[in-house]
């Protein structure tokens, strides 16, 4: 929304009699109930500001507007969309049941881009979040020996490395070290975050392999050359090939490191995700062929990274995700803690301390350099701190409300967590749950089952939720 504009209420309705899409159904004939609330002016079009931007209060308050603006938008148009498949299903004349069945698609039309746009200030506001805390905020501590396996696998030709952890865990930061670390190598590299895609290059596999091309080009300073590299006569996947082994990979004698972030985004587009992830098993199955073709993909490496295990099904042998170096980001030691306090100039802060701030909040790098941020410019005391953590009064409050976000809008996740919380042994869960639950930072693993990530969540969400 831009900075001139905040959201403006236009009318407070109760919508009873109302009746939708030009007339067509009327809310008290499908029994759907009141369907009414404060409706708002949203501009669906706009993009969210640049995530890598820190926002100014100002911009942060009018995003919050925007965002609960949104939510109510988003439960208006929810319950709309009910009504009007509900009239759908029960019409018998075939021609009115064709009419609702072309309204209830553009209903259902406007409510993905309604979420959509709630999603993206969801990540604006959380981007801001990681970044207000200060500098210091990104500092990356070490986890021996994970660095150093990642310095070895990343100078093997036709390296893969895969990154995992929940969300908020240093991922990235990891990622930035080993593409220094290839750099200092004199490798090329390029970074694809696939949390900045567009809903359009997501919108099927040609936009978007075409767009890894025109992007990685971009990062190499390179034209785009895909009217040259591009022939329709082959399939999708083999024209990426093409153009990666005939022009990106031939025009180097120096490896090319190809980063993905956020590689989980990919998950909820069916047409895309497996094809992809196809086309990388692909790649570097070539790097091991002894001939010449062979020598071209052992210039690629691979860097993959993602927040959960691939949940949607894989063939293994088509399959990223068990080949090449796994790495799996492990929660703060004490000592780490110890040592991130003191990179961060908070020696003050005895272990003692750091030891009830982690029976809070674990070893989250997140959680933790957020208190210690706080901690330092003497915002609050230890003590006042831990008091009000799990409250909307604490300083996690954003972080809690946009994880409860998350699971208000996922029935099955939030009735998944509500079990999770309310009980002090490990639950099972449905699988894909588990692994959406474990992607958002809120569960461990116990084997197969969840227990809360740390007592700020058990304690927050056993409220919330119960």
């Amino acid at each position: 929304m831009p900075d001139s504009e905040d959201p403006k209420q236009v009318n407070n309705n109760d919508l009873r009699n109302s009746q939708f899409g030009g007339g067509l159904i009327n809310a008290d004939t499908v029994n759907a109930g009141r369907i009414g609330g404060d409706i708002y002016n949203i501009h669906l079009g706009q993009q969210a500001a640049s995530e890598n931007l820190t926002l100014s209060q100002n911009q942060r308050q009018r995003s919050q507007q925007e965002r609960d603006s949104l939510e109510k938008a988003y439960v208006l148009q929810s319950q709309k969309v009910a009504s009007i498949r509900t009239a759908w299903v029960i019409e018998t004349d075939p021609s009115r049941k064709f009419q609702y069945e072309q309204q209830l698609q553009a209903e259902e039309g406007t409510f993905k881009e309604v979420a959509d746009k709630l999603d993206a200030v969801e990540r604006q506001l959380q981007a801001d979040n990681n970044s207000a805390l200060d500098a210091g905020a990104n500092i990356y501590i070490e986890r021996p020996p994970i660095e150093d396996k990642c310095y070895n696998a990343i100078v093997q030709p036709g390296a893969l490395i895969r990154v995992k952890a929940p969300q908020t865990m240093g991922k990235t930061l990891l990622l930035e070290k080993i593409l220094d670390h290839a750099r200092v190598q004199e490798y090329q590299t390029a970074k694809l975050d696939l949390k900045l895609a567009d809903a359009d290059i997501l919108a099927n596999l040609k936009t978007f392999l075409q767009w890894l091309c025109i992007d990685v080009a971009d990062s190499l300073d390179l034209e785009p050359q895909l009217d040259k590299h591009w022939q329709e006569v082959f399939g999708l996947n083999k024209n990426c090939t093409r153009y990666f082994q005939k022009y990106l990979l031939s025009k180097t004698n120096t490896p090319l490191v190809l980063a993905i972030d956020n590689f989980e985004r990919l998950f909820d587009y069916p047409e895309i995700f497996p094809q992809f992830c196809l086309l990388l098993r692909g790649w570097y199955e070539a790097a091991k062929q002894g001939d010449k073709i062979g020598n071209i993909w052992k210039k690629l490496r691979l860097v993959v990274v993602h927040s959960t295990e691939s949940y949607p099904s894989l063939d293994t042998n088509h399959s990223p995700f068990n080949v090449g170096l796994a790495i799996e980001l492990p929660e703060l030691s004490l000592q780490q803690v110890v040592e991130l306090a003191k990179q961060h100039g908070l020696e003050i802060l005895e272990e003692q301390g750091l030891e009830e701030l982690m029976r809070m909040v674990g070893g989250h790098p997140y959680l933790v350099q957020s208190a210690i941020a706080h901690l330092k410019s003497q915002q609050t005391t230890l003590e006042e701190l831990l008091r009000l953590a799990p409250t909307e009064q604490g300083i996690f409050s954003d972080h809690l409300r946009q994880q409860l976000w998350h699971l208000q809008h996922n029935p099955k996740l939030e009735a998944g967590y509500k079990r999770v919380v309310m009980t002090d042994a490990p639950v099972r869960l449905d699988t894909e749950v588990t692994f959406k639950l474990h992607s958002l930072g809120l569960v461990k693993l116990v084997s197969n089952d969840c227990v809360p990530s740390c007592d700020l969540y058990r304690q927050y969400f056993s409220t919330r939720l119960g």
